[in-house]
């Protein structure tokens, strides 16, 4: 409810439209680039709420010393004022000479967060505290949500990695989003900070349907409509539970691993003869459902159930056709096709 009433704030608010054109603008003129330099070109500085808070205090002091001839009230108001210029400086430098390099991100399912593997260099003889890194989300901004900061430290002249979590909400290829690096470090009185546009994409595949729906039955080779009927497990009819003295090679070893894991005995055989009669075709006309997204998600879930049970199996889409196959190869080239059809 609060989210909600945040966002309708948010959009009832009229100078929102233009803050939102000037950062696409601002963050258009940043370069694309998944290793990144941190120079003082592209960090930034500002005083933190507690930097403000100090500066209204050391000038309340300076006034009450001067009012009062209080020397030692000069002391400490120079004091503190020197120890903030140094901690500005060493705050900047804490982030400034910095390599950035993001690792080339895997693909992952909708619905589920994935994580960016950023690494961090330093060429300097001491070393770097307080490194936090998140993704540069506009929305939070604007609705005042917080970021989801990954904290690290960076050795003396050494490397240290950081994993950033990203939850693209619709599959597809992405663009990696704008990341932000930032640190407080020594005495949080300013925030140094950078923001960073990575060159890389990341694919997302369709969220499987759970539970996942029985494989639709074989087609006979040749492209007939017919189907056999199954064999005891109400799978693809390329499979048959398994029977004394069938060959070891016949045996469907993950499906095997499963059953044993799970304390069950379900061995499952590939039927050589109704394997070589029929074929397993996942077609999207057979996802019986009026969502297309969620008819994406059921041939998803048939091509992992597939996969997993070591069967040779076709994708078939409109205007595509993925020839039948198995392997980590064939799963991948098809989830690749489900993402972007």
């Amino acid at each position: 409810m609060a989210l909600a009433l945040s966002r309708a704030a948010g959009a009832l608010n009229p100078l929102a439209p233009l803050r939102r054109r000037f950062r696409q603008w601002w963050q258009g003129r940043l370069p694309l680039t998944d290793t990144l330099l941190l120079t003082q070109r592209n960090v930034y500085i500002l005083p933190t709420g507690s930097g403000w808070m100090l500066a209204l205090t050391l000038l309340v002091l300076l006034v009450a010393s001067i009012n009062f001839q209080l020397n030692l009230g000069y002391l400490l108001t120079f004091l503190l004022a020197g120890s903030a210029v140094i901690g500005m400086h060493v705050c900047h430098a804490n982030l400034r000479g910095l390599t950035l390099h993001l690792k080339t991100p895997e693909p992952h399912f909708m619905g589920t967060s994935t994580a960016f593997e950023i690494q961090l260099s330093s060429d300097r003889k001491t070393p770097r505290y307080g490194i936090a890194l998140a993704v540069h989300d506009t929305d939070q901004e604007a609705h005042q949500e917080p970021h989801h900061w990954a904290w690290t430290d960076v050795p003396a002249q050494g490397q240290s990695s950081v994993q950033v979590a990203f939850k693209p909400t619709r599959r597809g290829l992405h663009r990696v989003p704008t990341l932000t690096a930032e640190t407080r470090f020594p005495l949080g009185t300013f925030r140094v900070w950078t923001y960073w546009r990575p060159a890389a994409e990341v694919l997302v595949y369709p969220a499987p349907e759970t539970p996942p729906p029985p494989l639709p039955a074989g087609e006979p080779r040749g492209g007939g409509t017919g189907s056999a009927p199954t064999q005891g497990i109400g799978e693809f009819d390329g499979v048959r539970a398994y029977r004394r003295g069938d060959p070891l090679k016949l045996v469907v070893w993950k499906k095997a691993a499963k059953s044993l894991a799970t304390g069950t005995d379900d061995l499952v055989s590939r039927d050589a003869q109704q394997a070589q009669r029929h074929e397993l075709w996942l077609d999207m006309n057979l996802a019986t459902l009026q969502d297309p997204e969620a008819r994406i998600s059921r041939l998803a879930a048939w091509v992992l159930q597939a996969d997993r049970l070591g069967l040779d199996y076709g994708l078939r889409l409109p205007g595509l056709q993925i020839g039948p196959d198995a392997g980590a190869a064939h799963r991948r080239k098809c989830l690749e096709a489900l993402a972007l059809y």
